[in-house]
């Protein structure tokens, strides 16, 4: 096919020697299959940042360290170096998290370098050699739904081990290849200590798989990994082979309505003192 023109720079370096086809078009980036050598891989080539559909949410980004006290400062005032500076950051988190989990011992596929906005990684193939279908394209046994839905909670808690939540985990991002699940698309992975919302992000996560798994295996739909693995992760009890249950004893006990009322008696006495004080210091300066 016609080199496209965000893959001419790599194919004139020799990063790449061919570019095969197109295997799909997403919200966000298309991904190309092509020839490194005698090597099949993906060029996955992000989209400009007007032309991208998913948007850079403030609560993905939140957490994120920005090394450069300069770019961090322009890109904390909105300005158009700024700008170009969080475009950069934002398309450098899904690399610097694909080498952080491959390091971990997630299954992602491996990243092999990051050029102009174009991310060259492993081709996830099936047992033919062609890329691998997406967890949604796949029809599950009850066995098999177990099984996976089992692969992906590990890779779940390995990635939250490695201090990382994906964010957007469903079955649109999870392939399947001859040794069961790989996790990709993670630009808007989260960064679990420094994310105020990084413990939604993780049920949420953990319950897409769950309602997605639960329709072949609807056992899966009482189970409560999340709330499980979240909980080891703030004891500091999380670790990336941690033996989870699926259940997590919620807080039933209800709320004591008497020391509720005595807290807020003794709040608006205490505001009520400080007008007072306000009050009379003001008439003693008259």
């Amino acid at each position: 096919m016609k080199v496209p023109k965000r893959l001419q720079p790599l194919v004139d370096d020799g990063m790449v020697d061919e570019v095969l086809y197109q295997l799909m078009s997403g919200k966000e980036a298309q991904v190309y299959v092509v020839r490194c050598g005698d090597q099949l891989r993906c060029a996955k080539v992000f989209k400009e940042a007007q032309k991208r559909s998913f948007k850079q949410a403030v609560e993905y980004q939140e957490g994120r360290k920005v090394r450069n006290s300069r770019r961090a400062r322009a890109m904390s005032k909105k300005t158009k170096y700024g700008q170009k500076e969080q475009e950069d950051a934002w398309l450098n988190a899904e690399v610097d998290a694909l080498y952080r989990l491959a390091a971990a011992g997630v299954r992602v596929p491996e990243p092999m370098g990051f050029v102009d906005g174009v991310l060259l990684m492993e081709l996830v193939a099936d047992e033919d050699g062609k890329a691998a279908p997406r967890l949604d394209d796949v029809t599950l046994t009850p066995e098999q739904a177990r099984d996976y839905h089992a692969r992906v909670i590990a890779e779940v808690v390995r990635m939250l081990s490695a201090g990382l939540i994906h964010g957007d985990l469903s079955e649109f991002n999870v392939l399947v290849d001859s040794d069961g699940p790989v996790i990709i698309d993670l630009p808007q992975a989260v960064n679990a200590a420094g994310n105020n919302n990084a413990e939604r992000m993780l049920e949420r996560d953990v319950d897409n798989m769950r309602r997605y798994f639960g329709k072949y295996a609807p056992e899966l739909l009482v189970t409560d990994y999340g709330k499980e693995i979240w909980a080891l992760y703030e004891s500091g009890d999380l670790h990336p082979d941690s033996k989870l249950t699926g259940c997590f004893e919620h807080d039933t006990h209800s709320a004591d309505v008497d020391e509720l009322m005595a807290v807020i008696d003794a709040a608006k006495e205490e505001e009520l003192e400080r007008k007072e004080r306000i009050q009379a210091e003001a008439e003693d300066d008259d």
